[in-house]
């Protein structure tokens, strides 16, 4: 195997855990292509505001990522935190660079894996596709594929560093369909 990142996953906690699970045990467990720095349940507290949240993910989990991989379900294009994830992982701070950004579309979504939806993507994602800076792939357990497009959009955080987009204000609220 190749070079490892550091990746943190943004997904829908409550419909796509079991995707998350599946995909840290098969890429960081057992192939070893990548080094786990998501958020889990528990880390941060529930009763704190969107901003200290948002900074504490920032700061603690994004800040020492590569490559930020959003799994793509059915109702992950609504969720507050994951638009503030991708958000965070495209700003440029003096304490937090910039990184890398891919979408996996799960055999949940509608229309499955290979066809997917693009009303059921986070807009930020679309966004950063549609400029280059991006890229969206169909669910696969191949290491070779995954690490592939892991390093791809590592590269692409410097080949296409002012192809990113952060026009889209951030979202306040969860939306569902």
């Amino acid at each position: 195997m190749g070079q490892r990142h550091k990746v943190f996953v943004s997904y829908h906690h409550r419909l796509d855990q079991e995707y998350k699970d599946r995909f840290l045990r098969l890429f960081s467990g057992r192939h070893d292509i990548l080094v786990d720095q998501s958020v889990w349940d528990g880390d941060v507290p529930e009763n704190w505001s969107d901003e200290r949240i948002r900074q504490h993910i920032r700061d603690n989990y994004i800040r020492d990522s590569t490559v930020t991989v959003v799994l793509v379900g059915s109702e992950t294009w609504g969720r507050k935190h994951v638009d503030w994830e991708i958000y965070s992982s495209l700003k440029d701070t003096e304490k937090n660079p910039v990184g890398g950004l891919m979408g996996i579309v799960l055999p949940t979504h509608p229309g499955g894996p290979h066809r997917y939806d693009k009303s059921h993507v986070p807009q930020r994602l679309l966004d950063n596709v549609s400029t280059g800076y991006a890229a969206m792939h169909p669910w696969s357990t191949d290491p070779d594929t995954v690490q592939d497009w892991l390093h791809q959009a590592f590269k692409r955080r410097d080949t296409h560093y002012y192809n990113r987009d952060l026009r889209t204000p951030l979202r306040r609220r969860n939306s569902t369909p």
